[in-house]
């Protein structure tokens, strides 16, 4: 990359449509860093910084060089920082930074807002290590005195630093905070009379708010910011306006113990005239500040309830409830703002207002009802859809707050014309009322008189499903929600569903069966056939069973669609209707229970076809797994006539760590199947104990894995009993060494959350096998790791760091321990306090289960016992 000609040929097609030209400078680039990186970047800065250059040569040669030590994937970022650290000698690094900050007074915007991105890239490597303590003067500098080409992009380059996510950065920060609000305070205030530099400063305030808590503890700094910001959301640019509105929302959230003078002095006001703005961009923001503010209240209220002293509580000062009365009617006008033509994911301010009225109905509870039904009532009835829309939509975002005591009388009296708004002439509306009767459904479903108002609800769902995709989400949301609420108590002969099963399958079967159909509306319709399965009384199992014949004729007519498939979307689109078909016949599977082993067969030959014939990365094995998971459970032992031509899939799941999910599925269906299967699936464990072991081992799976292997162990030697013996010493030196796992002090939850998970494991592991040996008069075998698990034991005594299903897993152990040697050889290790202690405390814990205190008391008795007998005792 020699020459200024060939430099330009290469940065010009860097940036080229072409892939292949694309492609081929990108090799060169990297060829020449690699070959010589000072080199390198001094070739790219002094193209950056020529003045003489095309603005798209300057533009590309700084995001060569911006790339050359920064990237997205951590792992190359780390390799890049290194190289410029250890690999750029002082003069190129001196060479690079000067030129930069150089190029941000250029008049090309394009060059200098690339150099913007450098400086922010190698402040990022620089500033956490203090090895460029004079940038943020610099940029001050810039701001105070510079060019307003240099004013701008020095603001430019103080957002991208401010924005940045590196961890490291975002700690250093903190002191350059007085730098970065002297530079973009100064920029922001309404007497900077470049819109351009007012626009890049206010952008870079609300970057940089995170970094400045210590400038808003002093009330005349935090006045001062707060009167620049204010001022600016009356600016005359809308765009000042929105970064304005935007740094608002951000001190809300941060903040909110400061806000009590500026929301009584200027807040309420600002933010209602701007939610009133013509901008609708404006508009949306101000309607976002009050979704911050009932975001932060709600916080607030729930965290206040946890602390045990007042002292702990945290400042509450009621703003959206005391604003109700002002913001909730502008609210409501808001959401008659609706497009017609908008997507469904598109983000408007109708939208944006609905958000915000239902955090509203959640922060003040009762408080939201009058405003909203008296909007209700005045528009219910309009001739103008947008009016009835507003209305049936602000009926369902209030269903969130109040008490369902005081919503009780309201949804009774509106169920029948909501019902009746499924019939509007505006699908607009209906699709609003079907989603408000889903919230209705979710929320306050004992409001719902079945007598009255089941048939005509669900008729009416199911003439929306039918007659629109665009209703079809919120008619299954509301379907599924009736099954759950009125599935009644399982087992039962009748719920208030029965009546009404037959034809509701019947109708979700002809939506399913429309193959030119809406995918989507297919998917969400079979989601509904599942539910009411899962949740069918005793009366419609006759159906069920009928059901399972559609379905699987259903799966095996997919079979030869699969030679079919010629695009990507066709593949999309069959993977996704054998998977809603799976996960169907999984909970036919389920409610018929031990009913469906005449279908065994049949469900094997049409799951292993399915298996057979996916290529590549699929959804659908995990589909099929859950389904033989369910047979497996329903037909026991009478599940080995399947194994011998089964097992060759699921091993190759196992060793699958490509692809997690499906790994992580086969390891839950060992022990499903073992479990099952009991002495029937000994002939398959060699296999599965080397694929879990070798999993434990594996770098590319991650730790969540392990706590599903170690419960597996003790499946298997459930199931297997004293044959597990063959795999004892191996599978003890793991559990020893999970046991050894810790989280500090300053861990992240996530590492206290899989050290409890861990434990989880290790305990179901020892019980499982604990019980095999002394089902199999192997007892005698366990007596090298009796002192290891006590160890262990001891620990989760005194690590307050716990769960309830550990606490019951530990119980189970100590109990299985007792009960296996009863002739008191563990008598003294019983006798300490710590396990008294231990037992008494979960036996006593009025949060825990039933099954878990039975536990605990069930233990109790076993070291009752133990402690009674004194033949033999074990050294521990």
């Amino acid at each position: 990359m020699e020459g200024s000609s060939d430099i330009n040929t290469v940065l010009t097609n860097s940036l080229s449509p072409d892939a292949t030209l694309r492609h081929a400078a990108e090799q060169q680039l990297s060829q020449a860093a690699q070959t010589n990186f000072s080199q390198y970047l001094v070739t790219l800065v002094q193209e950056l910084a020529n003045e003489g250059a095309q603005s798209h040569i300057r533009a590309a040669a700084g995001i060569a060089l911006k790339n050359a030590f920064s990237a997205r994937e951590f792992a190359r970022q780390a390799e890049l920082q290194a190289k410029w650290l250890q690999q750029t000698d002082q003069d190129t690094k001196t060479r690079v930074k000067q030129l930069t900050l150089e190029t941000l007074a250029s008049s090309s915007t394009q060059a200098s807002q690339a150099s913007a991105q450098v400086i922010a890239a190698i402040a990022t490597i620089e500033l956490p290590r203090n090895e460029w303590p004079d940038l943020m003067h610099a940029l001050v500098k810039n701001v105070s005195e510079g060019s307003e080409h240099q004013k701008q992009a020095s603001l430019t380059t103080i957002g991208f630093i401010c924005e940045s996510q590196d961890v490291d950065l975002r700690n250093s920060l903190v002191q350059h905070s007085n730098a970065i609000l002297t530079a973009v305070v100064q920029g922001a205030r309404k007497e900077e009379p470049n819109r351009e530099v007012r626009l890049a400063a206010i952008t870079a305030l609300g970057d940089s708010l995170e970094f400045v808590g210590n400038n808003f503890k002093h009330e005349g700094e935090r006045n001062y910011i707060m009167q620049v910001i204010c001022e600016a959301t009356q600016a005359e640019d809308s765009r000042i306006q929105q970064g304005a509105y935007g740094c608002l929302n951000r001190i809300m959230a941060l903040y909110y113990e400061n806000m009590r003078f500026y929301m009584e002095k200027a807040l309420f006001g600002l933010t209602i005239l701007g939610m009133k703005s013509d901008d609708e961009d404006v508009a949306k923001l101000a309607v976002e500040f009050w979704s911050t503010v009932c975001e932060e209240e709600i916080a607030i209220e729930d965290d206040n309830a946890q602390v045990e002293s007042s002292e702990q509580m945290r400042p509450f000062y009621n703003f959206a409830r005391v604003a109700t009365l002002e913001v909730v009617p502008v609210l409501l006008q808001l959401l008659t703002k609706q497009d017609e033509d908008a997507a469904d994911d598109e983000y408007n301010i109708s939208r944006a207002a609905y958000q915000c009225l239902q955090l509203y109905s959640q922060a003040v509870g009762a408080a939201i009802i009058q405003p909203v039904i008296q909007f209700v009532e005045a528009n219910l009835r309009a001739d103008d859809w947008h009016l009835r829309d507003a209305a049936v939509s602000a009926f369902g975002a209030m269903m969130d707050g109040p008490e369902e005591k005081l919503l009780e009388p309201i949804v009774k009296s509106g169920m029948q014309p909501l019902i009746g708004m499924m019939e509007d002439p505006s699908l607009h509306v209906r699709d609003s009322t079907a989603y408000a009767l889903g919230r209705i459904t979710e929320t306050c479903s004992e409001v719902i008189d079945p007598a009255v108002h089941l048939d005509p609800l669900i008729t009416s769902l199911f003439n929306g499903l039918m007659s629109s995709p665009r209703m079809a989400a919120s008619c299954c949301w509301a379907l599924m929600n009736l099954a759950e609420r009125f599935g009644g108590e399982y087992g039962a002969a009748q719920n208030p569903i029965t009546p009404h099963f037959n034809q509701c399958v019947t109708n979700l079967l002809a939506v399913t069966a429309k193959l030119d159909g809406d995918a989507t509306v297919r998917t969400a319709a079979y989601e509904v056939l599942n539910v009411f399965v899962q949740n069918a009384a005793n009366d419609s199992l006759p159906a069920v069973a009928s059901l399972s014949d559609v379905i699987l004729q259903r799966l095996e007519e997919t079979l030869p669609l699969q030679s079919q498939v010629v695009s990507v979307e066709d593949k999309i689109t069959l993977e996704d209707m054998q998977t809603s078909l799976c996960t169907v016949l999984q909970a036919i599977i389920q409610r018929l229970d031990k009913e469906i082993t005449p279908q065994g067969d049949r469900i094997m030959q049409v799951l292993l076809q399915l298996l057979n014939t996916i290529n590549g990365k699929s959804a659908v094995p995990e589909g099929v797994f859950a389904a033989i998971s369910g047979l497996a459970n329903a037909m026991e032992e009478d599940f080995a006539k399947y194994m011998d031509a089964f097992a060759p899939f699921l091993y190759n799941a196992l060793a699958n760590q490509e692809e997690p999910s499906l790994c992580s599925m086969a390891i839950g269906l060992v022990s499903d199947i073992t479990r099952s299967m009991g002495e029937r699936s000994q002939p398959y464990c060699d296999q599965f104990m080397n694929y879990l072991l070798n999993n434990l081992r594996s770098t590319a799976l991650a730790n969540q894995f392990k706590p599903a292997i170690l419960q597996c162990f003790g499946d298997i030697a459930g199931a297997i009993g004293g044959h597990f013996e063959a795999y004892l010493s191996v599978v003890a030196v793991v559990l020893q060494q999970a046991a050894t796992v810790t989280a500090s002090a300053e861990g992240s939850y996530e590492m206290f959350d899989y050290v409890i998970s861990l434990r989880e494991g290790i305990m179901d592991a020892w019980g499982g096998i604990i019980g095999a040996m002394k089902g199999s008069d192997k007892t005698n075998v366990l007596e090298p790791y009796v002192q290891s698990i006590f160890e262990l034991l001891n620990t989760i005594a005194q690590d307050p760091n716990r769960s309830e299903a550990l606490m019951r897993a530990a119980m189970g152990v100590i109990g299985d321990l007792a009960d296996a040697y009863p002739n008191g050889q563990l008598a003294e290790v019983f006798r300490q306090d710590w396990i008294t202690a231990m037992i008494k405390e979960t036996r006593s814990n009025r949060e825990f289960q039933q099954r878990t205190i039975e536990t605990a008391r069930w233990a109790r008795e076993q070291v009752k016992r133990q402690i009674s007998g004194t033949q033999g005792m074990i050294q521990t």
